[in-house]
């Protein structure tokens, strides 16, 4: 089950994070977004964040499980689908851009 501090906003793992959820292996202005790891349920700022914090390999969601709010803008701390955040660049929440090189990252987390 996603761990939810006192604000019911999700907590998120990794090395050296910032209020917006960059940590030490990405912390460029664009690199706001927390992915929630279905091998373990957590939210973790990278895969490297995940990699050295878990003992397990990581799961990527499926093709069937696209409906999964298993991303978080890391600046207004909405959680949305997958294929939500697939599918634009910004927040549909807050309207902050997400790094676009993201992309190349995707199979770590989810199969599209």
């Amino acid at each position: 089950m996603t761990e939810y501090d006192n604000n019911d906003i999700p907590i998120v793992h990794g090395i050296d994070l910032d209020d917006e959820t960059r940590c030490s292996h990405y912390h460029m202005p664009l690199d706001v977004v927390a992915m929630r790891f279905k091998c373990c349920d957590k939210y973790y700022a990278c895969i490297h964040c995940h990699n050295e914090c878990e003992d397990h390999e990581p799961i990527p969601w499926s093709k069937d499980e696209q409906d999964v709010l298993a991303v978080m803008c890391g600046v207004c701390k909405y959680e949305m689908a997958i294929h939500e955040y697939v599918n634009t660049d910004k927040c549909p929440n807050c309207g902050a851009t997400f790094n676009p090189r993201c992309e190349a990252h995707y199979p770590y987390y989810f199969t599209l």
